[in-house]
C-alpha cells in the first residue's frame, strides 16, 4: 500500500464541465484519504502545462501515488493513475485548433504508456485506449461517471423565467457535440410546435474549432454557460432532453437529465448506449430525419415520455458517485 494518495488539482481552477465534474465528485468522496496539490493561482494554457510538468513532480515522492483526473499529468511521475476521458484530440484533429491537436498527439501516447495505470469512464474508451496505445488489458480499468441523486432527482422545481415548454440541450459548443444536426431537426419540426422552444446551454472554448450555424430559427435561445447550481432545475423543467453528440466517452448531461426524470432523445454514438441502455429514444447521428421524427414523437406522445422517464430514473440509479470513488480507490491501492 502506498504511503499517501495525491491528486493533481490543476483541474480545480477550471470552469465545471463534464471532465471537471467527474474529478470533483470523486475527489469529494475520497475525503481525507487523498491530498490535493494545485497551483497557488489559476494557470491557463501553457502556464498550466508548465506547472504540471515541472512543479508538480517535485511535490510527489517515490512512495506516493498521484491521481490525475483530467486527461493530463506529469510525464516525470511514473507512480500515477491517469484518467483519460476520450481520445478525440487524437482521432478527430479537425475538431481542435492546430496547436492543441499537435500537443495532445505528442503528449497523450507518451503519458499513457508511462503511468502505472489508466482509468477510463467507459468500456468503450477502455478498448480504444488499449488498442491505440498497445497497452496490456490489465493496465486499463473502467471507473464510470455518476450522478448525485441528492442534486439531480425527480420532482425538482423548474427554473423560473423560462418558457413553459422547452427542449433542452446541454454541452459545450464544439464540433463533436453536433449542434448542427440538432438545429436542422428543430427547423424540420418547429412549425408544428408553436409553443415549444429550443434551449441550448453551453459555451465555447478556444481549443475548439468553431463552425457556423443557420440563422433565422424560431424560438431558439442560447443560454451560454449555466452555473452548476442551476442545472438541476434546468433539466427538471425540460419536456425533452436531447443529446446529439457524435462522440462521447461517457455523457454526464444525459445521465443527469435522466436522473431528473426528463425523457431523452440521443445519438447512438460513443459510450452513450453503454451508459443509457434502453432508457433513451435513440437515433443514428448521421440521420437528421430520424432525429426529427423521434423528437416529434417525444413531444406528441405523453405515454412515451412517461415510459422514458421511468426507465431513465431506474438507469440513473445504477451510477452513484460513491461506486465510482470506491472503484478508483481500489485502483489506487493496487498501484
Amino acid at each position: 500500500m502506498v504511503n499517501e494518495v495525491l491528486v493533481n488539482g490543476r483541474f480545480l481552477a477550471r470552469r465545471v464541465t463534464g471532465v471537471e465534474r467527474y474529478g470533483r465528485e470523486i475527489l469529494s468522496r475520497l475525503e481525507s484519504r487523498a491530498r490535493v496539490i494545485q497551483p497557488r493561482r489559476q494557470l491557463r494554457g501553457m502556464r498550466g502545462h508548465a506547472w504540471e510538468q515541472f512543479v508538480l513532480p517535485s511535490k510527489v515522492s517515490s512512495i506516493n501515488i498521484l491521481w490525475s483526473p483530467a486527461n493530463t499529468g506529469p510525464l516525470a511521475v511514473r507512480n500515477q493513475v491517469l484518467t483519460l476521458h476520450d481520445l478525440s484530440p487524437l482521432e478527430h484533429s479537425e475538431w481542435y485548433t492546430d496547436t492543441f491537436g499537435r500537443w495532445y498527439r505528442f503528449f497523450m501516447p507518451r503519458l499513457a504508456k508511462r503511468v502505472r495505470h489508466v482509468v477510463t469512464p467507459s468500456e468503450y474508451i477502455r478498448q480504444k485506449v488499449i488498442k491505440r496505445f498497445s497497452l496490456p488489458a490489465g493496465k486499463v480499468t473502467v471507473v464510470p461517471g455518476g450522478v448525485d441523486r441528492d442534486r439531480f432527482h425527480h420532482g425538482l422545481a423548474p427554473l423560473t423565467n423560462l418558457p413553459d415548454r422547452y427542449i433542452l440541450s446541454v454541452g459545450s459548443i464544439q464540433p463533436r457535440k453536433h449542434h448542427s444536426i440538432l438545429l436542422q431537426a428543430w427547423i424540420a419540426i418547429q412549425s408544428n410546435y408553436p409553443d415549444v422552444w429550443l434551449l441550448i446551454a453551453g459555451t465555447t472554448d478556444p481549443v475548439f474549432r468553431q463552425g457556423s450555424f443557420p440563422g433565422g430559427i424560431d424560438r431558439l435561445r442560447w443560454l451560454g454557460y449555466v452555473p452548476d447550481a442551476d442545472l438541476p432545475g434546468l433539466y427538471a423543467g425540460a419536456e425533452v432532453f436531447v443529446f446529439p453528440s457524435e462522440e462521447e466517452g461517457f455523457g454526464l448531461p444525459l445521465l443527469e437529465a435522466m436522473a431528473c426524470g426528463t425523457p431523452a432523445v440521443a445519438a447512438r454514438a460513443g459510450a452513450l448506449p453503454e451508459v443509457a441502455g434502453d432508457a433513451v429514444l435513440w437515433f443514428d447521428p448521421a440521420d437528421t430525419d430520424a432525429f426529427a421524427e423521434n423528437l416529434a414523437r417525444c413531444l406528441d406522445e405523453a405515454e412515451l415520455r412517461q415510459d422514458l422517464s421511468r426507465k431513465g430514473l431506474a438507469r440513473a440509479n445504477a451510477f452513484p458517485w460513491e461506486r465510482s470513488a470506491g472503484l478508483l480507490w481500489e485502483v489506487l491501492q493496487k498501484c
